[in-house]
């Protein structure tokens, strides 16, 4: 086994068992890391999960580690892009947050905020969703492809 495919296999058994981690509602995930109970052991496991998805597509499809097109250029563009953004997601959620058990409250003030709030949610499902349409997108264009 090559060093791409232990990437892809190790991405994917991360992304899988987060996932079920996070959809269980496991209590492993509220496991305190500090004796002041504020930073949950679930921070660093989503953080690995959301990592684990844009590394899983980039590894596994080999014309967005090597385009040969403009089109994949630019796919391979943007989940870089997405993977920069997951590996920077724990600062920048703290920086949202204004603590790494990213709870918001209702506040006037920016961080920690509603508006915080929002910003969170739209990187954390951005992140997702962006490497999840570039999957659908690699579909398509093989069906086109093959169809003609």
């Amino acid at each position: 086994m090559n060093k791409r495919s232990i990437w892809f296999y190790g991405s994917l058994v991360v992304l899988i068992l987060t996932i079920i981690l996070l959809v269980s509602g496991s209590s492993i995930l509220t496991i305190p890391l500090d004796k002041n109970n504020s930073i949950p052991l679930g921070t660093f496991i989503t953080w690995a999960g959301i990592i684990s998805f844009p590394t899983a597509v980039y590894t596994g499809i080999k014309d967005l580690r090597s385009p040969l097109g403009a089109f994949y250029k630019y796919l391979s563009y943007i989940l870089k892009g997405l993977l920069i953004l997951a590996i920077l997601w724990v600062p920048i959620c703290y920086l949202l947050a204004g603590n790494i058990s990213f709870s918001f409250a209702e506040k006037e003030s920016f961080q920690g905020g509603q508006l915080a709030m929002k910003w969170f949610w739209r990187l954390s499902y951005g992140i997702g969703i962006g490497s999840m349409a570039i999957v659908i997108i690699h579909w398509v264009l093989i069906l086109v492809k093959k169809k003609r």
